[in-house]
């Protein structure tokens, strides 16, 4: 049997621009367009701002755009940061089988190195299609999901990246197996990125795992070797990890078909298992004209994970944007105090407005068996709003807005687009950038595409 990485890169180094449908296409576009509004929002954030001075200062070949900046840096220092503005309103869109994914927080391993390489958009658009794939099987084969033996999903991530950052580079099979092996053998994340009271670093991590498979494919490309047997080998992954892994959901059918539509983007930039209950608890609050100072209580019917990591009690006293947006009792008294979750909600004086502390302690999560066994293939949730009066009201999701099953229609997802990019740009470049995403197969120069970006 060959290493599981050879593969992967098997699959990698075979795909072709025209083995894609006009689905396989139009999706990376919907994607792209979603992962840009997020990162020009983005790039206004402390996170990032941060990040860019800190990366400014280093300097870096002046090859790649930052988006939502005037200036150019490294394709291995764009990747992070144009990685990291795309994650840091944890907005962007999300995978979860048996462990959570943004797939997203790749896009900028491939936009580095197409810009780098003066490649076409038709090359970065097979890189997504690639990043995607493999980053969505990896979310499939832990059983259990690596997530809950206490790693963090960038850990799947350091496999991915490299594979999408190769391909650019015109890598063979064993270069890529290099790279990934050079990648795996350094970007073990832990879930305290994202356990208790949470900082910067839970939007961080990601991007860096995506940035390392920028490294790790050019030092391959230089001749750099790395672990071929990274997953199955003696102290590879499986071994450091645990037992149970179902391979064949990584390796089996790679071309068959494509994964990326089975994705679900965020209609709310929140961590993506609040997303069922906060899309109920709207419905309700408008449904009946719910104001936050009749509630007694709010019940949420959810399944284990969510009542453990977005319940515990540091959620109850949010403090920062990192920890709110994790928090299950911080999003559902924003949505009934507010009418709305949105980016505006996670602004330091809403998460100290009374209104919504008010309601903190009135919100309790449940964990659910039926709902548990019911995931991952429904998020179920059930919301009930008891008033002071003793009125109930409750409402039962399956799923919510953004998953492929309720998916954002072409309105809603240039709604979500131009409220993020206004942020940094004005109608017509908005307008511009939205054009030349539809249109992302026409630029022979990536490069002519990203300077659109800032």
């Amino acid at each position: 049997m060959p290493a599981i990485s050879r593969v992967l890169a098997e699959f990698t180094a075979k795909l072709k621009y025209e083995d894609l449908s006009d689905d396989d296409i139009f999706q990376v576009k919907r994607f792209l367009i979603d992962s840009l509004g997020c990162g020009l929002a983005g790039s206004r954030v402390e996170d990032t701002e941060i990040a860019v001075d800190v990366y400014r200062k280093l300097g870096g070949a002046g090859e790649c755009s930052v988006i939502g900046h005037d200036f150019k840096t490294s394709s291995y220092y764009a990747s992070f940061l144009n990685s990291l503005a795309i994650r840091a309103m944890d907005y962007n869109d999300i995978y979860w089988k048996a462990d959570p994914s943004h797939p997203s927080d790749i896009i900028p391993a491939a936009m580095a190195i197409a810009e780098a390489r003066n490649l076409s958009a038709k090359d970065f658009i097979v890189a997504v299609i690639i990043a995607y794939e493999i980053e969505m099987r990896l979310c499939e084969f832990a059983e259990p999901g690596i997530r809950e033996r206490g790693w963090h999903h960038a850990t799947l991530t350091q496999f991915a990246s490299p594979f999408a950052a190769g391909k650019l580079m015109g890598l063979d099979v064993d270069g890529l197996v290099r790279a990934c092996g050079i990648s795996g053998c350094h970007n073990l994340t832990l879930g305290g990125a994202v356990a208790g009271k949470l900082t910067m670093m839970k939007n961080t991590v990601d991007p860096l795992a995506a940035q390392s498979g920028v490294i790790a494919a050019l030092l391959a490309e230089g001749g750099y070797t790395g672990t071929e047997e990274v997953f199955e080998g003696k102290e590879g992954l499986f071994h450091c990890l645990g037992d149970a892994w179902d391979v064949s959901k990584l390796t089996e059918g790679l071309g068959d078909g494509f994964k990326i539509g089975d994705c679900s983007m965020k209609a709310f930039p929140t961590e993506a298992l609040t997303h069922s209950p906060i899309s109920a608890t709207l419905e309700l609050v408008h449904e009946h004209k719910i104001e936050a100072e009749n509630v007694k209580e709010v019940t949420i019917r959810t399944i284990h994970r969510a009542a453990d990591i977005l319940a515990d009690p540091s959620k109850y006293r949010p403090e920062s944007k990192e920890t709110a947006d994790h928090s299950l009792p911080y999003c559902i008294a924003a949505a009934v105090a507010e009418g709305q979750v949105t980016p505006r909600q996670f602004k330091d004086d809403k998460i100290q407005d009374s209104r919504i502390r008010g309601l903190l302690d009135k919100i309790k999560a449940v964990a659910d068996e039926e709902f548990e066994n019911a995931f991952p293939a429904k998020q179920c949730t059930e919301v009930t709003i008891e008033l002071n009066d003793g009125t109930k009201h409750a409402k039962k999701l399956d799923y919510p807005q953004g998953d492929p099953r309720n998916p954002m229609d072409k309105e809603q997802l240039e709604t979500k687009f131009n409220s993020l990019a206004s942020v940094v740009f004005d109608d017509d470049k908005r307008s511009r950038l939205l054009d030349a995403c539809y249109n992302l197969e026409s630029f022979d120069n990536f490069g002519d595409f990203m300077k659109l970006t800032f």
